[in-house]
């Protein structure tokens, strides 16, 4: 009982988020809208050539320009590499660089030079100045070109271009296709998708009281930022300190590095307090992207609807860096097969580098690609065999004990079922014993107009993959004298827009047992906190709620035993992960799971390609909401942000330029874009090693929306549509190859 009545004190409450009144006054402060006196401008001289080697760079008349403090090139960088995973990019590429290939250019986001000076404008002058002798080196932009034997090279690192290959190979894939009774094939391919968050990148760097660099900046993980400044720096971590105020979203777009590393190179060299804000251009063309993957899959399945054999090919678009590339498209390698058994798997998942733009994080981190080519190929073998989507899914679909495709058991906690049919009943689907009955939909329409639903779900890791190591620390601190008067909790985990910092005080309020009026909470900074980890994964709610839980636990066992104030520190750590087997893919891939099921209607008009999302269901297990409201904000803006990746989103590269780089030739949804309905179904059914059982969702419900939204036109129009995102221009092509809408 006391344990229940404890969960009432921040648990599950929809409280206001604590940074709310700032940032819709305009109070709070966001990179870009901090000063000091005395600063100057950087700016960032970036690459001319997709690929070639830089000769000689001139900084004469840039230095010469009046006003002009300083311009740095790769001979001014300690150590020249970054790199999230593996470093392999130059902080800046040229002559002198400290590292083999540093004077190498692979694509237009490498920076050359940096350009300090006392005005934007000037620094932006000073840059245009700077005089580059290039030798050209042959580029390569089409992955399938890339993995040819006669393709040039294009990093040292890398032979034949291959940046990683993931293989599973489970069962006897002749006996899966003996005992199958039809087979479906299909080749999809997804492209760019830009993060297109509220502010590009801006920063301020400064040498704080104590000598340390610092720069305030936006990102995902300071410590991480902290690191790899200090790496390149060849500087100890105490001199060095990182700083996030409020950050305008992120979406994985600000897990790899940006300004931070050249901000802090100008703030080392000239001691200066030193400003620098990208441009929407700029950002477009300079910030990594999600990954372009091409799918082939060969599904085949028995009369009753069960899946006997999963074929799957993904090659996945790196760009000339890994960035979080071997994750990402390790996480497609798992996904591919869907939630589904199958005894019989075979797959083949490869990272190519080429002279593109870099590509890494982005929310879904490879699942979205994947789930799409999954779940329309399950959806085609729905229609395929007469069998209603909800059933087939059922009749497959992970459950409690299920082995999936790497040969190992998915954690306790396996809900995919339970989500399923909550999604199909909450949109509409009937249940008779086994067999499900979907909606009607109108069709009273004028001739151009076509009405179809859809369905697709889903499931995604919770926290880091693959034997990557996962931690999170926290500090819980309890001040008074006779009663709890206050409580600090120290957690470094970045606000991003998602609320994390308000389920942050929520929980520590729990886990110490105050009103949450009580607690304050220190994060965002380097010199305030230890290491939680990145924004990312869907960890956040999950690992620092572990993490402030059991630094709660510990502060107030010394709290009982009149230690005051009681300050403990604790550190979390999940059960263990595995990678990949290289030759059969058996793994312990991840040690929790969200689980996401969607319906979709839509409105399709056969003259114009045009498709109106009309109402989204979206039905999420999890585990607990800590806040339902913030829950309820991660489902619609997922819905929406998925809603521009499938529809309008397209991010057009040509020789390795990207060619629209403004939102006005780049769209992304608008309020007038958004479905009329998103119904959020939040389910909770609680993660057995969760934080008061919760698991993260934010990225789940992004997953499974572009192969719903495919099923739906397929229901309208009877079409399949292969390749994201289905803009007018491809929809009516598809519709024309069927002779449908023809004037």
């Amino acid at each position: 009982m006391a344990e229940e009545k404890s969960r009432n004190i921040a648990i599950g409450q929809s409280m206001l988020r604590i940074d709310a009144q700032g940032k819709v006054t305009g109070e709070t402060p966001y990179p870009g809208d901090f000063d000091m006196d005395g600063q100057l401008w950087m700016k960032i001289r970036f690459s001319d050539r997709p690929h070639a080697r830089v000769l000689s760079i001139d900084t004469t008349q840039a230095k010469a320009l009046r006003g002009v403090h300083g311009v740095f090139t790769a001979a001014d960088v300690p150590v020249n590499e970054y790199g999230l995973v593996y470093k392999d990019q130059p902080v800046l590429c040229g002559p002198g660089s400290s590292v083999a290939g540093g004077d190498v250019v692979r694509c237009y986001m490498d920076m050359v030079a940096v350009v300090v000076a006392e005005s934007e404008a000037i620094a932006a002058q000073a840059a245009r100045l700077i005089e580059i002798e290039y030798e050209d080196l042959p580029p390569v932009f089409d992955v399938h070109e890339a993995m040819a034997s006669s393709a040039p090279q294009i990093h040292p690192k890398y032979e034949h271009n291959t940046l990683c290959h993931f293989r599973i190979r489970k069962g006897d894939m002749d006996a899966g296709w003996a005992d199958a009774d039809v087979v479906v094939e299909g080749e999809f391919s997804t492209g760019y998708q830009e993060h297109a968050y509220l502010q590009p990148e801006a920063g301020l760097g400064y040498v704080d009281e104590q000598g340390r660099v610092t720069v305030v900046v936006a990102g995902q993980w300071t410590h991480e930022d902290q690191d790899l400044i200090c790496h390149a720096l060849g500087l100890p971590p105490e001199q060095v300190r990182v700083i996030y105020p409020a950050i305008g979203g992120a979406f994985g777009g600000r897990e790899d590095m940006s300004i931070q590393i050249v901000l802090a190179l100008a703030v080392w060299k000239l001691g200066r307090p030193i400003k620098t804000i990208w441009s929407r251009e700029e950002s477009i063309k300079y910030h990594h992207k999600r990954h372009p993957i091409y799918i082939k899959l060969k599904w085949g399945a028995r009369k009753d609807g069960t899946i006997t054999a999963m074929l799957g090919e993904v090659i996945g678009d790196a760009g000339p860096y890994n960035y979080t590339s071997t994750k990402v498209l390790g996480n497609a390698n798992l996904m591919i097969t869907g939630p589904y058994e199958c005894e019989n798997v075979h797959t083949d998942t490869y990272g190519v580098i080429t002279n593109n733009i870099a590509t890494g994080a982005f929310r879904g981190f490879g699942a979205p690609q994947a789930c799409f080519a999954a779940e329309s190929i399950m959806n085609q073998l729905a229609e395929k065999l007469g069998i209603d989507p909800i059933a087939i899914r059922l009749k497959n679909c992970v459950r409690e004990g299920s082995y999936i495709s790497v040969g190992t058991p998915l954690p306790p906690g396996v809900t995919m079922d339970r989500v399923i049919e909550s999604g199909a009943r909450e949109s509409g689907w009937v249940a008779n014993g086994s067999q499900w009955q979907r909606p009607a939909v109108p069709t009273d329409l004028p001739p151009h107009l076509r009405r179809g639903i859809g369905f697709a779900c889903g499931f995604k890791n919770v926290g880091y993959s693959f034997g990557f190591p996962e931690q999170s620390w926290a500090t819980v601190e309890i001040y008074g004298a006779s009663e709890i008067e206050r409580v600090v909790v120290r957690h470094g985990g970045a606000e991003v827009g998602q609320g994390t910092h308000t389920v942050m005080v929520q929980m520590a309020a729990e886990g110490a047992g105050v009103p949450v009026e009580k607690v304050q909470l220190i994060g965002h900074d380097t010199a305030e906190t230890q290491s939680a980890g990145s924004a990312s994964a869907s960890r956040l709610t999950f690992m620092a709620g572990n993490a402030i839980k059991g630094a709660a636990e510990k502060a107030l066992a010394q709290w009982k035993n009149e230690e005051r104030p009681a300050i403990a520190t604790y550190q979390y750590r999940p059960p263990k992960t595995t990678p990949y087997d290289p030759e059969t893919g058996r793994a312990d891939p991840n040690f929790a799971y969200g689980y996401v099921a969607q319906a979709v209607e839509v409105l399709v008009d056969i003259e114009t390609g045009h498709v109106q999302v009309l109402r989204v269901i979206s039905a999420n297990d999890v585990g607990r909401a800590i806040n339902p409201k913030l829950v309820q904000g991660q489902i619609e803006g997922a819905v929406v942000q998925a809603l521009g990746y499938t529809l309008m989103e397209h991010l057009v590269s040509k020789d390795g330029r990207i060619v629209n780089p403004y939102l006005s030739t780049y769209l992304i949804p608008t309020v007038l874009d958004v479905p009329l309905e998103v119904k959020s179904v939040i389910l909770e059914y609680a993660d057995p090693i969760g934080p008061w059982g919760a698991r993260g969702m934010a990225e789940m419900p992004f997953i499974p929306l572009a192969p719903a939204i495919a099923a739906a036109i397929h229901d309208a129009t009877g079409v399949w549509l292969h390749d994201l995102p289905l803009i007018p221009e491809r929809i009516v092509a598809g519709l024309r190859a069927e002779g449908i809408g023809v004037l």
